[in-house]
C-alpha cells in the first residue's frame, strides 16, 4: 500500500473523512500538510464524535488527534512493542523533518490478531426462523442461514466472527426448514455449543426471545442471521455496559444520494434554490444488539412481536436506548439478491 493513500487535509469535512476510511480500510487517516505529519484521525475519533450527535460536515481538524504515536526512520523495530503497548494498530514513520515516509499496521507485518480486547463470556442468540422471502429462488431449497457465502452458509460465518472473540454458547431461534439447520451444524466438527429454541410459529425478532427468559443471565447478543458487522464485539459490550443500557443496537452509518435536482421554494412557492443530487446520511439499525436479561420479561408470550416493537417501549418509559455506529463498510447485508453480490464482492468472492 502507497502511505499516501491514507494523506488527508485538515480542512476536509468529517464526512469526507468517513468516506476515506471506508475506501482504505486501514482504519486510521495521517493528517498532513505538504508530507508533514499534523495528526490522525481513526474510526474510533469518528465513532465518538457521532455519539456526540456532531455534525460531520465539521473539519476533520475538530477531532483529529494532534499529537499522535510516530516513529523516526530506523526506530521500526520498536514498533511491535509500542502497539501492544498503547493497544494501537497503527503507526506512522517520519523523518528528521517530520515528514511521513511509511506506516507500519499491525495486520499487514504480524499474523495474529492485535488482542485489544478481552473475551467475551455471554451468548448469543441468532435468529434463523424466517423464510428470507426476499431471496425466492434460493429460500425455497435452503433456509435462508445455510445461503453459502463463497463457501460457508452467513450463519457459520457469523458464529466464527463471535467465536473469534471467546463466544462458545450460541442459541438459534428456529422454524423454517428447521431440520435443515440441525443436519448441518450436526455434521460439524465444531468447538462450540448450539441450542436449538424451536418456534411453533413465526414469533418475530423478538417474540422467540421469550422463550430463553430462564436461560440467560447476562447480557447477550442479538444478531439476525442474514447480516455480517466487522467490528470488536468486546468494545461494544463495554459500551453497552459502562452507558448502563436497557438495550444497545449496533448503527451503521448510510450515507443517500438523491440522484435529482430537489428544488426548495419560498413562501412564494417561487423557486429559491436548486441543489443538485443532495446527500444526506443516517444512522441504520445493522440487525444487531446487546440486550439486558429483564428485557426477556418484558416480551409476551406466544406473540409475533419484533425488536423494534419492545425498544419503541422503553423509549416511551424513558429507558436506556444506546446506539453503537460501525462505518457503512463494516455492515454488510444479505437480505436481498443485491445486497448479497455486494456482501460477496466486500469478501472477496467475484
Amino acid at each position: 500500500m502507497n502511505v499516501g493513500d491514507l494523506f488527508i487535509n485538515e480542512e476536509i469535512t468529517i464526512k469526507e473523512a468517513i468516506k476515506k476510511l471506508d475506501e482504505t480500510a486501514k482504519k486510521i487517516l495521517l493528517i498532513t500538510r505538504d508530507t508533514v505529519l499534523k495528526g490522525v484521525i481513526t474510526d474510533g475519533d469518528i465513532r465518538r464524535w457521532i455519539l456526540m450527535n456532531g455534525d460531520l460536515t465539521e473539519k476533520v481538524k475538530l477531532i483529529m488527534n494532534h499529537n499522535p504515536i510516530y516513529l523516526m526512520c530506523g526506530e521500526e523495530s520498536k514498533a511491535k512493542d509500542i502497539m501492544k503497548k498503547k493497544l494501537i494498530e497503527a503507526i506512522p514513520v517520519v523523518n528528521g523533518e517530520k515528514e511521513v515516509v511509511d506506516i507500519i499496521l499491525w495486520k499487514d507485518f504480524y499474523v495474529k490478531e492485535l488482542k485489544s480486547y478481552n473475551f467475551i463470556i455471554g451468548p448469543v442468540v441468532i435468529m434463523a426462523g424466517g423464510k428470507g422471502t426476499r431471496l425466492d429462488p434460493i429460500t425455497k431449497i435452503f433456509p435462508k442461514p445455510l445461503v453459502p457465502i463463497g463457501n460457508i452458509p452467513i450463519v457459520e460465518r457469523i458464529i466464527n466472527r463471535f467465536e473469534n472473540f471467546g463466544c462458545k454458547k450460541f442459541y438459534l431461534t428456529i422454524n423454517y426448514k428447521k431440520n435443515l439447520i440441525k443436519a448441518y451444524f450436526n455434521d460439524l466438527n465444531r468447538k462450540y455449543e448450539i441450542e436449538y429454541i424451536e418456534e411453533e410459529k413465526p414469533l418475530g425478532t423478538a417474540g422467540s426471545l421469550y422463550l430463553l427468559k430462564d436461560k440467560i443471565k447476562g447480557p447477550f447478543f442479538v444478531s439476525n442471521c442474514d447480516v455480517l458487522v466487522d467490528g470488536n464485539y468486546y468494545k461494544m459490550l463495554k459500551f453497552h455496559q459502562e452507558n448502563k443500557n436497557k438495550i444497545t443496537v449496533v448503527t451503521s452509518l448510510k450515507f443517500f444520494t438523491v440522484p435529482y435536482g430537489v428544488i426548495e421554494l419560498n413562501d412564494e412557492s417561487i423557486i429559491r434554490e436548486i441543489i443538485e443530487k443532495p446527500e444526506f446520511d443516517f444512522l441504520i439499525n445493522t440487525g444487531m444488539y446487546i440486550l439486558e436479561p429483564e428485557t426477556l420479561e418484558n416480551i409476551p408470550a406466544n406473540k409475533f412481536y419484533q425488536l423494534t416493537d419492545l425498544i419503541k417501549k422503553y423509549i416511551k418509559k424513558g429507558e436506556r436506548i444506546g446506539a453503537y455506529p460501525v462505518s457503512e463498510e463494516s455492515w454488510l447485508d444479505m437480505g436481498q439478491f443485491k445486497e448479497m453480490k455486494k456482501m460477496l464482492e466486500r469478501l472477496g468472492f467475484r
